[in-house]
């Protein structure tokens, strides 16, 4: 999730802010890595007249990929889009039901080309007048919305897959709860504030989101163009993140000149409750080899000094904790060492960089469990990220000081490290199981936002 989704007073820039980026070994093609970068948060799926789309001119979205860690990236994929109306004298998205991703009733299309960008600066255009798919309307003008998404998923040179367009929001939280006062309904035994406990409320459930998809062989990712098998391979282990940019004049409502990044996404919540306020600006348009300058944030989060206060019986061991978070560090900025967690390390660099760090030796899981590595499956979060993990959930248990016993055996985690959570579990048809993995977008007819 990007700084902007829930940070009012810093500048939004809705069609370039990243909200949530994924990374893992896709399921059922596990040669490949999926990499999923969400923009456009929270749409209502009665969203009309003027349905979402991403940014046309001035706009560059960019997947990111560090292969030898240096937090500076090898592989770059950058996506920019076009829009085409085909009846400029209409209100109408459309004027008659879209059966096909070529329908004339379809008024107004977007397109995209893809550009890979190697270590060397070196572009090679890899698709290029790719169609999107249109918003889910309703069931009269998208009547066979599957179908039309399923013709937007592209089939490119050597292996590669990509889509673009509306899918349904996988990222679940209770938004409401968490941001007033870190107030967990389902644990207010915690003695947290006199508010009745109550079941967790999945604020997500009814939004979608715009999605930008890859699936790319492991080969084209690795430092050598390798498929590692062993997780303790260095090589095996890659740090992805993803960025937007804008041009930085416009002229006529056209973007010129050179290209300035406006927001930047490696792993989920870090910019949202790690990066202060008046900072996120600053962290957005910088790299991940900049990050340094915030690390100590990570060392000592602002959040891990709230809950203590917040759950002033819950949490007394680690309120007494004054080291620095070198687990956090670990999990956040580093990656995780050889030895720290059982038959899994996804180190990449001692240099803190904020990445989403992927190790492809690990298989994916037969059994998948949403609590990821914490959870005892070593495909999930914070090994890459996928669409149905429980990031909140393992992020809030690790700042609540579940994880600090991995790099100091000293430490005893409060019995709550291990139980908080907003205890969600979304429904069955938030996800898919083939690419792009986030589900069928919800329609405005059947969903209606009031």
């Amino acid at each position: 999730m990007s700084s902007h989704r829930e940070a009012p007073g810093i500048a939004l820039d809705p069609v370039a802010d990243s909200t949530d980026l994924y990374a893992f070994v896709s399921p059922d093609q596990p040669n490949t890595v999926t990499i999923i970068c969400n923009y456009i948060p929270l749409e209502a799926p009665d969203g009309g007249p003027n349905f979402y789309e991403f940014g046309d001119s001035g706009v560059l979205y960019e997947i990111r990929i560090d292969n030898d860690g240096d937090a500076v990236a090898d592989v770059v994929y950058q996506f920019t889009f076009n829009t085409q109306m085909q009846n400029p004298a209409t209100f109408l998205y459309n004027t008659g039901p879209i059966m096909s991703l070529d329908d004339p009733n379809w008024n107004r299309r977007q397109f995209y080309n893809v550009i890979k960008v190697n270590k060397q600066g070196k572009s090679l255009s890899i698709g290029s007048n790719l169609a999107c798919p249109p918003c889910n309307v309703g069931p009269r003008s998208t009547p066979n919305y599957s179908t039309l998404a399923n013709a937007a998923v592209h089939t490119l040179a050597h292996g590669v897959k990509v889509f673009a367009g509306q899918r349904r929001e996988g990222f679940y939280v209770d938004l409401g709860a968490v941001f007033d006062l870190g107030d967990l309904r389902p644990f207010q035994n915690l003695h947290l504030i006199p508010t009745p406990a109550a079941p967790g409320v999945d604020a997500t459930k009814s939004v979608n989101v715009h999605s930008i998809a890859i699936q790319v062989p492991i080969s084209d990712l690795t430092s050598d163009g390798s498929v590692p098998t062993n997780q303790a391979d260095s090589r095996a282990v890659i740090g992805v993140w993803c960025d937007a940019r804008r041009q930085k004049v416009t002229v006529n409502g056209e973007g010129v000149g050179p290209w300035g990044q406006v927001s930047r996404l490696g792993n989920p919540l870090i910019n949202e409750v790690v990066i202060p306020m008046g900072r996120k600006d600053e962290w957005n348009i910088k790299d991940p080899a900049q990050d340094a300058e915030f690390n100590q944030y990570v060392l000592k989060p602002e959040l891990a000094g709230l809950l203590p206060v917040l759950y002033p019986k819950a949490f007394p061991n680690l309120a007494a904790y004054t080291k620095p978070r070198a687990d956090l560090q670990a999990i956040l900025m580093t990656g995780i060492p050889t030895g720290v967690v059982k038959g899994f390390q996804n180190f990449s660099t001692k240099n803190p960089a904020d990445m989403l760090r992927l190790n492809v030796a690990i298989p994916p899981s037969s059994s998948p469990n949403a609590g990821g590595v914490v959870g005892g499956d070593l495909a999930g979060y914070p090994n890459g990220r996928r669409v149905s993990d429980d990031v909140f959930t393992i992020e809030l248990r690790a700042i609540a000081g579940l994880t600090i016993p991995l790099v100091d055996s000293s430490f005893k985690p409060d019995a709550a490290a291990g139980l908080v959570s907003d205890n969600l579990t979304p429904a069955a048809d938030r996800f898919i199981s083939t690419f792009p993995y986030l589900g069928v977008p919800l329609d405005g007819y059947d969903n209606p936002s009031s």
